[in-house]
């Protein structure tokens, strides 16, 4: 075998680690370094991967330290843009978790650079690699157009979560950072283009930093006249309640993701964020008399990974790009038009108007 892809992995929160795991598991990376400004969360990491790996607080001194081939960037979204240019400065490959950057400009000049640079950039969208999405995304197409779309993911988040939460929104508010995710699956099920996005949106707690908040919901439409929602709310205020919906319908029938159900788990379980398990395909068909002239399917998807799991095909389909020279354009433009749009949404709530995408 050739030579591993050396990998500097940093941020040590949960998806750090989880990316962290799947290096230590694939012999074709070796980890040359954990890099996070707290000691803890670094001693924790390396307690759940089952490595002891160099640790260092600081990112330009271990960019220079440990020379990497690749870098894992898992930290919040205002480091990501600044990060990911100085990795690709240093001749590295870049694994980012979504979202890009924070602004539309930031995120191209980030894809600029890979481009420069000549290395693959792999952004961390984790329902792309995900078995039932991909089915769910597949079959959705099969409904006809247009299709109406509508999703949601409220989090009940209290303790270190909502800590988490409100770092996170130092920066971005929840349909923002979580709403790339499902704008990119819309764009995905319609294979058509966003023309305009509307939003609503709340601030339901002082502990936020000044002009942000923690309640939302965009509407896109599309070129093809297919529509959709997306509904993020973070903190303890948040009902756990009907928090996971993912359901779409065309002129055929409609199609969800059936295998949630409240009391399953908790809303701010980062596990039940990709749990499907279950798909109901509704067929819309009429007999004669009225009646529907076929019962619903279900389409049994368990089995699926598990976060970790999923985490794992990520890094699988990274160095697949790496060794193989994969054209990851697409996969880079993708995430830039999703940013592009939930940035809209953003725009739209802060000054009540509908935005006009470009065509």
């Amino acid at each position: 075998m050739s030579k591993p892809i050396r990998i500097l992995v940093v941020g040590c929160g949960h998806m750090g680690m989880s990316h962290a795991k799947a290096y230590h598991s694939l012999p074709e990376f070796e980890i040359v370094g954990v890099v996070a400004r707290g000691e803890k969360s670094r001693h924790d990491l390396l307690a759940a991967v089952g490595g002891d790996y160099p640790q260092f607080s600081d990112y330009a001194a271990a960019l220079a330290a440990t020379k990497p081939d690749a870098v894992s960037i898992n930290t919040y979204p205002d480091t990501h843009a600044d990060y990911a240019k100085r990795a690709f400065a240093a001749g590295c490959h870049v694994f980012l978790e979504k979202p890009v950057a924070v602004t539309v400009a930031e995120a191209e000049e980030v894809v600029a650079a890979a481009r420069r640079a000549g290395k693959k950039l792999v952004v961390g969208y984790i329902l792309r690699v995900h078995p039932t999405w991909k089915k769910f995304i597949e079959t959705a197409r099969t409904l006809g157009k247009p299709l109406v779309m509508r999703m949601n993911l409220n989090q009940q988040s209290s303790g270190d979560m909502w800590k988490t939460h409100k770092s996170l929104m130092n920066s971005m508010s929840p349909i923002v950072d979580c709403g790339v995710h499902y704008v990119d699956v819309m764009c995905q099920m319609t294979r058509s283009k966003p023309t305009r996005v509307s939003a609503i949106g709340a601030r339901l707690t002082d502990e936020l930093v000044p002009g942000m908040y923690n309640y939302g919901q965009l509407q896109v439409t599309f070129a093809d006249g297919s529509v959709g929602w997306y509904e993020a709310g973070w903190g303890p205020m948040m009902s756990d309640v009907a928090y996971f919906v993912k359901d779409v319908i065309g002129p055929k029938g409609c199609v969800s993701i059936a295998g949630v159900k409240e009391g399953d788990a908790s809303s701010d379980d980062v596990e039940a964020h990709t749990k499907a398990a279950l798909l109901r395909l509704h067929h819309a068909d009429l007999k004669a008399d009225g009646s529907f002239d076929r019962k619903d399917e279900l389409i049994d998807c368990s089995g699926e990974p598990d976060h970790d799991g999923l985490c794992l095909l990520e890094q699988k389909f990274f160095l697949d790009a790496i060794l193989h020279d994969r054209d990851v354009g697409d996969h880079m433009a993708d995430a830039v038009n999703s940013l592009r749009i939930v940035l809209a949404a953003d725009e739209a709530f802060r000054t009540g108007r509908t935005v006009d995408l470009p065509g």
